[in-house]
């Protein structure tokens, strides 16, 4: 693999004056040289991933304990799917029909690895990569790094499988995970690969009418909003302008620093004028009908979003989790107060609509093969449901931050479905059989994409030779 050269962004923003057009787009949209073609290892050509952020609760969804005390077992109860022997919970009716597609993972876990915090969890999740425990002590405080952190899958998607049209290898939407906190998580960054290979964030359209709310059907990218008053005439200017700044650069930078700025600003140009880009991020183009099946959430348009976008090309796409706020710690899955009110009535349907109706269309398009899904969040929940954190509240209880033991469900790209993987104790709490790691999960999903181990191998700012995923092995689920 080349070296990478790790170019200021602000030094590129200030030299070329481009900032207000949103032209500093360019940097993040480089790419390398042609990949090595696919392996084969599994049938992906894309992925879709659907963060479910705060932490799912195993008990309560895929991994249900009928036999277990009640004040572990909750309040629900399972129901049978379309594959014999395989149960969920009664509120995931849409993909119990839809089992034959899933490859239900019960034994994630993060025991010994973590404190049970969001930042170092997610972190782990979306990176594949072990934070280092002084990192895990800082907990919530612990920010992201933008050249220091290991990157996020999709980034390292990006680097290992390029596009070479006008979108974008890596999207996520509709926003980062725990942004509106004030504590965006690590993790959802390129890091030691640079901003060139930073996924293309496309933004839910905040609703004034709803608290912490967004607007289902509309997202914006700013790096192809154009001010009102400039023209493409005026786009067509500022490129001239910056033929002559790199003319002017190539006499006192290196010059493959200047061909690199000249391929990020040539990408930045074509998806501020791409047609194909514009339309591949309208939904208005979906049916009435087909919108409605995804639901009227920004979530769930997002996921919508995601399979028009593999559609048309992208190799990686990120849904992050977000429902309408109702009540404290409940626009993601930290199911502290409530848990039970808050999965019956919103978490789990939204999930069991959004998630179906995805697998549906993808399969209907023929899409479904070569597409993976996954669907997973940071944690589990505590398999004993009496959280303390509620105490002497007016809220009923919920369950806590548990790293032991949690689901993941994947579904195309060459996986088997209709099985169940692993399996933990008699109350969910401990993986008994198959225990599964980040790890593991980042392995499977470069695996079912044919990335090889040698592609993940980079040198870092200091010219060490280190890999982008240092452990993990793929999960066997493929046919």
């Amino acid at each position: 693999m080349s070296n990478h050269r790790h170019i200021s962004r602000r030094q590129f923003d200030r030299t070329l004056g481009l900032g207000v057009m949103g032209l500093g787009l360019g940097d993040l949209l480089a790419e390398r040289g042609q990949a090595s073609p696919l392996t084969g290892f599994g049938k992906a050509k894309h992925v879709i991933f659907l963060f479910l952020y705060g932490g799912p609760s195993q008990i309560d969804s895929w991994d249900m304990k009928p036999d277990a005390a009640v004040e572990y077992r909750g309040e629900f109860t399972p129901i049978t799917t379309a594959v014999p022997g395989i149960t969920c919970c009664e509120h995931l009716p849409l993909l119990a029909k839809r089992t034959k597609d899933l490859a239900i993972v019960r034994s994630m876990t993060m025991e010994g690895s973590s404190t049970g915090d969001h930042h170092c969890d997610a972190y782990y999740v979306l990176t594949g990569q072990r934070l280092a425990k002084s990192d895990i002590a800082q907990g919530i405080n612990r920010k992201p790094r933008p050249d220091d952190d290991w990157p996020f899958i999709g980034s390292t998607v990006s680097y290992c499988r390029p596009t070479k049209g006008d979108l974008p290898a890596s999207v996520q939407l509709p926003f980062y995970s725990n942004e509106f906190s004030g504590y965006v998580v690590p993790g959802q960054f390129a890091g030691k690969l640079g901003r060139a290979h930073e996924s293309l964030l496309v933004r839910g359209v905040p609703d004034p009418k709803v608290k912490h709310g967004f607007k289902p059907r509309e997202f914006r990218i700013p790096s192809f909003e154009l001010p009102g008053e400039v023209s493409h005439q005026r786009i067509a200017g500022r490129k001239r302008l910056l033929r002559k700044l790199n003319a002017w650069q190539g006499r006192v930078e290196d010059s493959r620093q200047v061909d690199n700025f000249n391929t990020h600003q040539q990408r930045a140009f074509r998806l501020l004028t791409s047609k194909r880009v514009k339309e591949a991020f309208d939904l208005e183009r979906e049916p009435e009908s087909l919108r409605n099946r995804y639901g009227n959430t920004v979530t769930a348009q997002g996921t919508l979003m995601a399979r028009r976008l593999v559609e048309a090309g992208v190799p990686f796409v990120t849904v992050h989790w977000r429902t309408p706020q109702k009540s404290p710690l409940v626009s993601t899955w930290d199911t502290h107060a409530d848990n039970f009110f808050h999965l019956r009535t919103h978490l789990l349907p939204e999930l069991d609509k959004m998630l179906s109706a995805l697998l549906e269309d993808l399969d209907q398009r023929g899409l479904l093969e070569s597409t993976l899904v996954l669907a997973m969040g940071e944690m589990g929940r505590s398999p004993k449901w009496a959280d303390p954190r509620v105490r002497g509240t007016k809220y009923q209880p919920g369950r806590d931050h548990w790293i032991n033991s949690m689901f993941a469900l994947f579904a195309g790209g060459g996986i088997r479905g209709g099985q169940v993987y692993g399996a933990t104790d008699k109350v969910a709490g401990y993986p008994i059989t198959k225990p599964v790691w980040p790890g593991d999960i980042a392995a499977t999903i470069y695996h079912a994409l044919g990335i090889r181990r040698d592609e993940l191998l980079i040198n870092d700012r200091e010219g060490r030779r280190v890999n982008l995923l240092e452990e993990g092995e793929p999960i066997p689920l493929f046919s």
